[in-house]
């Protein structure tokens, strides 16, 4: 909660600052603190622990990237976009580090909150259908791997489909 409101006596700090600026013929100092504050503005809505959490995951550092995540005490205070994409890196990071089974729940919480991109609903939903078929639920597997179909709309993950796919035969 401190951090939000530190946020926001920034923003209005920034832009009373570009306004004073402005008001003073100074227009690239105002236009500098008009930035600032957008950009403030921005880390208000992407909260910046989790988009260097996807950083560390997109180079595959999970170590890192749990370090981080784990920062964050109350993810129940995170907007709800955030607190899904939350529960969505703990999904990844687990998937990768110690399993896939012990994802399946940050998957599905994530996914119940609501992630906004639909690529990353399909990479959720990826998953889910790789631990129903470790855990043997063929039709549950079948059911989320037609939705990855739905929702992959440029067709990334058809590798990965086409793997699951190959080791629903063995079921």
């Amino acid at each position: 909660m401190l951090n939000k409101i530190i946020k926001y006596v920034l923003i209005a700090a920034f832009l009373a600052w570009s306004v004073y600026q402005f008001t003073l013929s100074n227009f690239g100092n105002g236009i500098l603190f008009f930035f600032l504050a957008g950009l403030v503005i921005l880390f208000l809505f992407r909260h910046e622990l989790i988009l260097l959490t996807f950083l560390h995951v997109r180079r595959g550092k999970f170590d890192k990237a749990e370090k981080t995540i784990s920062k964050i005490k109350h993810p129940d205070q995170l907007m709800k976009s955030q607190e899904a994409y939350y529960y969505y890196m703990l999904g990844m990071i687990e998937a990768q580090s110690r399993g896939a089974t012990k994802s399946e729940r940050y998957f599905r919480k994530a996914l119940s909150i609501g992630l906004r991109m639909k690529t990353d609903q399909a990479v959720a939903k990826l998953n889910l259908a790789g631990i129903a078929v470790m855990k043997r639920k063929k039709r549950e597997a079948i059911n989320l791997l037609a939705e990855v179909k739905k929702l992959d709309t440029r067709n990334l993950l058809d590798d990965q489909v086409k793997m699951i796919k190959g080791q629903m035969k063995r079921i």
